[in-house]
């Protein structure tokens, strides 16, 4: 029982460290192009992802694991910011359909700590899905002149 929980949480704890590479990456590729705001807003995200990377951690600790520093994936670069947003959204539905279903196997695992850590998880990647397709909405609706809201600082 314990260690199907644990590799679950091993899983989610690898998707959320790409989600930070691949955010901060963005960060610095918007922030380099002078989109600032929005720059500013995914680095919000990221260190919002590196809190549930804690949390997972912490949850594997107790449960006597080890927590894997391995994210599952290598980062994209040099994408335009559709790309991005797109790259983006892909990241977190996958980590929302995961959630509900590691919600559902800790449950049957009668581990209820574990299922209310998914579930408060998966509640946050449900904002940023959120987040990221409203400015995908609006870029694909007002394009460059919406763009051109997001530089600066």
């Amino acid at each position: 029982m314990r260690q199907k929980v644990i590799n679950l949480l091993n899983e989610a704890r690898s998707r959320e460290l790409s989600a930070i590479n691949q955010y901060m990456i963005h960060h610095y590729e918007l922030e380099d192009r002078d989109f600032g705001k929005l720059s500013s807003k995914i680095k919000e995200i990221a260190i919002a992802e590196m809190k549930h990377a804690e949390k997972l951690a912490e949850r594997i600790l107790f449960l006597k694991g080890e927590p894997t520093s391995k994210p599952d994936a290598t980062p994209k670069k040099g994408q335009e910011i559709p790309e991005m947003l797109a790259t983006d959204m892909a990241i977190e539905r996958q980590a929302v359909k995961m959630y509900n279903e590691a919600a559902v196997l800790c449950a049957s695992e009668r581990d209820q700590k574990s299922k209310d850590l998914f579930e408060e998880l998966l509640y946050e990647e449900e904002k940023h899905i959120h987040f990221f397709e409203s400015i995908k909405n609006h870029v694909d609706q007002l394009g460059e002149t919406y763009l051109a809201t997001l530089t600066g600082k």
